[in-house]
């Protein structure tokens, strides 16, 4: 005899965990889940001019920080942010990937034709190129440690007219590689010797560009 079971009630919520653990666990999904429709959505806005940059800059770094800490705590069950968008089918919120990938704001990554050009700003971006080869040249190799300074270099650079076009600075070249390089790896993760070597070359030949090009443009960095 066939065994009797209950019918499924529409009107019962679904239950997705048996305990305060499980719980938990799915209220961080949940809440990165939000982070990154969030994050659409104010790219999408910021595309249509439906949010001008002063707006949308602060915003986006708000939401990208709290992507990365959220990521942190979700990284034993999430291999990947590409797998946790795929899984939960959020294969519509492109805009928000591609920021996640590249770390900063799309007012850094395309930045328009910015000025007049600071001592203010001059003295930030000089000591942030300082800093990261400081970092580097002490053997700091974890993704945590360098992110951080790396963020802060390209976000100066993009405050200077024409740095759009610089090797070190325009979207495809070194420094925009390195940073997305960086936000492909796991916070505990750490960057090999050999890494580090090609990385300090990598800013020192920004840093070069970034000189020659408060010269007038005198020096060849290459």
């Amino acid at each position: 005899m066939l065994g009797i079971t209950t019918p499924l009630s529409l009107d019962e919520e679904a239950r997705l965990y048996t305990n305060n653990a499980e719980r938990e666990k799915f209220n961080r999904l949940g809440t990165l889940f939000g982070i990154i429709v969030a994050l659409d959505y104010l790219e999408r806005a910021y595309v249509r001019d439906s949010i001008p940059a002063t707006e949308y800059s602060p915003a986006c770094n708000r939401l990208l920080s709290q992507y990365k800490t959220m990521f942190k705590l979700v990284e034993d069950e999430v291999p990947s942010i590409e797998e946790f968008m795929a899984k939960y089918r959020m294969d519509s919120n492109t805009a928000a990937l591609h920021r996640i990938k590249v770390g900063v704001p799309a007012t850094v990554e395309h930045p328009g034709e910015t000025g007049p050009e600071t001592g203010k700003w001059v003295a930030t971006t000089t000591q942030s190129c300082i800093t990261l080869m400081d970092a580097l040249k002490l053997k700091m190799r974890a993704k945590d440690e360098l992110h951080t300074y790396l963020q802060d270099l390209v976000t100066g650079f993009a405050r200077f007219k024409g740095s759009k076009d610089w090797e070190g600075r325009k979207q495809d070249g070194i420094l925009f590689y390195r940073l997305i390089t960086l936000n492909g790896m796991k916070a505990s993760a750490e960057l090999s010797d050999e890494q580090a070597r090609q990385f300090f070359f990598d800013v020192e030949h920004a840093y070069h560009e970034f000189l020659s090009h408060l010269d007038g443009g005198k020096d060849d960095p290459s």
